[in-house]
């Protein structure tokens, strides 16, 4: 047996190749940008390797881009038959079936082999981070917390990654509400691991979530070790820091960090897209005209009108085209949406609710139909979560929501989300819910803020 940092059996003897493995778990729990080189590394030494296979072809599908499918479905074929040879451990195969599942379409079916290894060996490190990245885009918050939880029982002091398991615990506490215990996992797993990204964004999202952006802001600034040497990764605890600034109502430095840090590099990447779409929708929500800005995103979003990977990407680029303006593709991407949701597939029910109600919401959004905006975003609200993501990444389709009524003149309904979204915050009205509970208070006393868009719903 071949035993790797997560003390468990991966199958490789090669001694070169054993240590390019563990460079890339450490690598990929960290979220660095050498994780692909390692992992290159492994397959150069040991190709027909059925465990290092699979997890290339499981990492190509977390990147929901159609033309890494057919690069998971090569890695998976060879996999499979480097498994007919026999000799491989049965962490490969799991691995392997994981694989083979969600290509099939249901990545719930790949969490279930998964949990099978977690559960034989809770200390795999590496496999609780990728059932954890499964259940993320998943949007199973609790699934995410109570597999966590049941391999903490592996991670003993002793163990070299117990830091990142706790980052992963920190992030399912906080998706989950538990925000003071959230806070404690995900600072202790930083001391242990102090290049934990995915650990310190954790503690960034509760700040977010707990009004707290001074503090957000400070522990971002004062941990860079811990997300600088990110790959993409990085982007995102960017946009992290500049919706804490935004919640102070600091614009232009958010616009700032927008170009400088945020889209620095005009990469494709959906999660990259949704950084960028997100963050400008947010800040035209508050007035800020974001111009030219929309257009190099609204170009992204049409050329990945076909994909149909992920609902949570294809959203996003929704916000891009509603955006920029873009009528006819943000037509074309809605209608594209509910074919997808067509097949009775796992995949095709989250296209079909909530995947096409919210896309046809945004859409209007975009066109100024504000009361069927509201309809139709209202109606995909409550299954939102399964698109996947975190509270903080859909609270843009939830800000939209609010603003949608508002503009039609639904009061009442609009208050009755903004109390339902404090609660989610621990009672914590921030920034976005003072503004829009004043404007409600406005058009409730006579005062036509909203009557403009009241016109033209």
């Amino acid at each position: 047996m071949a035993f790797d940092l997560c003390r468990a059996d991966c199958g490789l003897d090669d001694p070169e190749a054993l240590a390019a493995w563990n460079a890339m778990i450490v690598a990929f729990l960290a979220h660095s940008k050498s994780t692909p080189d390692h992992l290159a590394n492994v397959l150069d030494r040991s190709p027909d390797a059925a465990m290092p296979l699979a997890a290339k072809g499981l990492f190509c599908l977390m990147l929901g881009r159609a033309e890494m499918t057919e690069a998971a479905r090569g890695a998976y074929s060879t996999a499979r038959a480097a498994l007919t040879l026999g000799g491989a451990p049965a962490r490969a195969r799991a691995w392997t079936d994981a694989l083979g599942c969600w290509l099939d379409g249901a990545p719930s079916g790949a969490v279930f082999h998964l949990e099978s290894v977690l559960s034989a060996t809770p200390e795999d490190t590496l496999t609780l981070k990728v059932v954890h990245g499964i259940r993320f885009i998943l949007g199973d918050a609790g699934g995410m917390r109570r597999s966590v939880e049941r391999a903490l029982a592996g991670h003993a002091p002793d163990h070299p990654l117990r830091g990142y398991a706790m980052g992963c615990h920190a992030f399912a506490l906080e998706e989950t509400g538990a925000y003071t215990e959230a806070e404690g996992a995900g600072r202790a797993g930083l001391a242990l691991c102090a290049d934990d990204a995915w650990g310190l964004h954790a503690v960034a999202h509760v700040h977010d979530m707990t009004h707290r952006p001074g503090d957000g802001i400070a522990l971002i600034d004062e941990n860079r070790r811990a997300w600088d040497h990110c790959n993409n990764f990085r982007y995102h605890v960017w946009w992290h820091k500049a919706l804490l600034h935004l919640d102070r109502g600091e614009h232009d430095l958010v616009l700032d960090l927008y170009d400088t840090q945020i889209r620095a590099e005009h990469s494709d990447d959906y999660r990259d897209v949704a950084n960028a779409s997100s963050l400008l929708m947010r800040l035209e929500l508050e007035g800020v005209t974001c111009g030219d800005r929309w257009h190099e995103l609204g170009d992204l979003a049409e050329r990945r009108l076909s994909d149909g990977c992920l609902v949570f990407a294809d959203l996003h680029y929704m916000l891009a085209l509603a955006g920029d303006h873009r009528p006819g593709a943000a037509a074309r991407l809605a209608a594209r949406i509910g074919e997808t949701g067509a097949p009775r597939t796992e995949h095709g029910r989250l296209y079909d609710h909530p995947g096409h109600a919210a896309a046809e919401g945004l859409a209007a959004f975009g066109e100024g139909q504000y009361a069927v905006a509201f309809e139709r975003l209202r109606a995909a609200r409550a299954h939102l979560p399964t698109i996947g993501g975190s509270h903080a990444q859909r609270d843009v389709f939830e800000r939209i929501t609010v603003d949608a009524g508002l503009r039609a003149g639904r009061l009442d309904d609009a208050e009755a989300i903004l109390t339902e979204r404090t609660v989610l915050r621990d009672g914590h009205a921030d920034a976005f819910a003072e503004t829009r509970r004043s404007a409600i208070d406005d058009a409730r006393a006579g005062r036509p803020l909203y009557e403009a868009q009241r016109r033209s719903a």
